[in-house]
């Protein structure tokens, strides 16, 4: 197929007019383009009065390689695609059964493979499945009585279940595993369009279905998920894995579950396991993470701001925005939420956290996103393991005690007067969950406050108003990624034999595609180096 690059059309075209374009840019007939794949959609909003829509497509024509040397066009090329291979099975012999700790995008994609491939893997999550923990989440939301078993943190999906379902990543992907992620969640009912998406989003209505359809099939192929189940202590021998104890969180008793390959997929927020991890000399190590608030704008606001008079035509727009200050910090958007709701996260009693959410159709009133600020070790005050976990915790209880166990919320305006705000602005926040005014610019320590100030004032310079004196801020945004890493080699085992720390939790992802590409690493290194075990 021949792929054409750089293919623009006003944002109103139609698909004939696709084809159309296609057929001009090869000189040839529409009738003779045999099929045509969009490969990658993207805005082109540089000039506000042109917005436009640009293409890669691949075209089938006859004689190709002809046609090419024919038009000599730099934006034409022979369309070539690395197609994702798993590994032939290796020759240890495997007398147990893979075991993997989590079942978010990391421990999903890894036991999606596993599984498939006839590794019957057994996943073991703390919290329930998707279907009832959305119930779950949801009474929370309404009654403000937290399930630390089942809420945004916890249970079927991972964290990022109750996000904007984000697709993107940055991670540089030569295997195909990329498009293998996305052409799973195709097949089990995600839009299409995700394919070829600039930033692909599903939103979190789509990825609740989405991921219990994958653990139906996971069952299918013979993996066994045990939910509401938490791992307690692992069983070792010298420096090897032989199994776990694990704890039914609904009466209490504790079993044993031997294996020799351990997946911890465990999550950024599995803190009582990171502290049991840690009494058993797993090596662990802090990390680097950013912490800050999310900021509520018009979604109007944004859309006109990145589209001009095209808004209205085109879905919510998005944005990105990041600055780095004279002090040495870095101040950036994470998470963006067009058209999203700002959620209360917490999975803790006596501590807050707050995150943001998207549903596929992305029609809110507001735009959110965290806006947050690099925090090292030196700022925890100590280089211990868990140092960045406690650094968390204070600011999340402090978050808790200033909306007395509702998400505290405050103006920009006032945050940086640091005086209290009493009533919202032009606009109302859009936040599921119970809220209240309260004074963030306590949260923090000085220096941090003031780069946030800072960072939101650098960021007007790009998107207008970005700075208004209303924007809504929420508080606290402190799981942006892992506070811990758990070191692995170039075999992906940690220094404990047979363990396999794995995904955002362990620090060596950061959104759902990079945690699923890093569970399919997993489970890729499990099967070169092991045979299917006997049924």
């Amino acid at each position: 197929m021949i792929r054409i690059q750089q293919l623009k059309l006003p944002i109103s075209h139609t698909e004939e007019q696709l084809k159309q374009k296609i057929a001009k840019t090869l000189k040839m007939s529409a009738a003779d383009i045999q099929e045509y794949f969009i490969k990658k959609q993207s805005i082109d909003a540089r000039k506000k009065q042109e917005v436009s829509y640009v293409y890669t497509v691949d075209v089938s024509v006859p004689n190709e390689q002809k046609l090419l040397k024919k038009l000599k066009n730099n934006h034409l090329s022979i369309a070539t695609d690395v197609a994702y291979v798993f590994p032939e099975n290796g020759t240890r012999v495997l007398k147990h059964r893979p075991v993997i700790i989590g079942s978010g995008p990391a421990g999903l994609f890894c036991g999606y493979l596993l599984a498939q491939h006839g590794y019957r893997p057994i996943i073991i999550e703390r919290g329930r499945c998707v279907e009832q923990r959305q119930k779950d989440v949801e009474a929370f939301w309404k009654t403000n009585v937290l399930d630390i078993h089942s809420n945004v943190q916890f249970g079927e999906g991972g964290a990022g279940t109750f996000s904007d379902g984000k697709l993107n990543t940055l991670v540089k992907d030569v295997k195909g595993r990329n498009k293998k992620v996305l052409d799973i969640f195709i097949f089990h009912g995600a839009p299409e369009k995700i394919s070829y998406m600039n930033k692909p989003h599903i939103g979190t209505d789509i990825l609740m279905k989405v991921v219990a359809d994958m653990r139906n099939q996971i069952k299918v192929w013979g993996g066994e998920y045990l939910f509401e189940t938490c791992m307690k202590d692992i069983v070792r021998r010298d420096n090897e894995i032989t199994g776990i104890i694990c704890r039914n969180e609904k009466d209490g008793k504790e079993f044993q579950i031997p294996t020799e390959a351990l997946v911890l997929a465990i999550g950024h927020s599995a803190r009582d396991t990171f502290e049991m991890l840690l009494e058993r000399k797993v090596p662990m190590e802090a990390k680097s993470f950013a912490v800050g608030m999310r900021v509520e704008h018009p979604q109007e606001m944004i859309s006109k701001n990145q589209y001009g008079e095209a808004a209205d035509m085109l879905p919510a727009a998005s944005y990105k925005v990041t600055a780095n200050l004279e002090n040495g910090r870095g101040v950036y958007s994470f998470c963006m939420c067009p058209g999203g709701y700002v959620v209360n996260a917490s999975s803790e009693e006596g501590r807050l956290a707050v995150n943001g959410m998207s549903y596929s159709g992305r029609n809110g009133k507001n735009a959110n996103s965290a806006i947050i600020v690099t925090v090292t070790p030196e700022d925890f005050g100590s280089r211990e393991p868990l140092s960045g976990v406690e650094f968390q915790r204070k600011l999340e209880q402090k978050a808790y005690e200033l909306g007395n166990g509702k998400v505290p919320q405050q103006l920009f305006g006032d945050f940086e007067q640091r005086k209290d705000s009493t009533t919202y602005g032009a606009f109302e926040t859009e936040l599921k969950g119970a809220h209240t005014f309260g004074a963030l610019h306590t949260l923090f320590s000085e220096e941090i406050t003031e780069s946030f100030v800072q960072g939101m004032h650098q960021f007007a310079k790009r998107i207008q108003e970005f700075d208004r004196k209303d924007a809504i801020l929420s508080g606290v945004e402190s799981r942006t990624s892992s506070p811990v890493r758990i070191p692995r080699d170039e075999n992906f085992e940690s220094s404990l034999k047979g363990v396999y720390p794995c995904g955002e939790g362990a620090g060596y992802a950061g959104g759902i595609m990079s945690a699923a590409m890093d569970g399919m690493k997993i489970a890729e290194e499990i099967a070169r180096r092991y045979k299917v075990p006997e049924a």
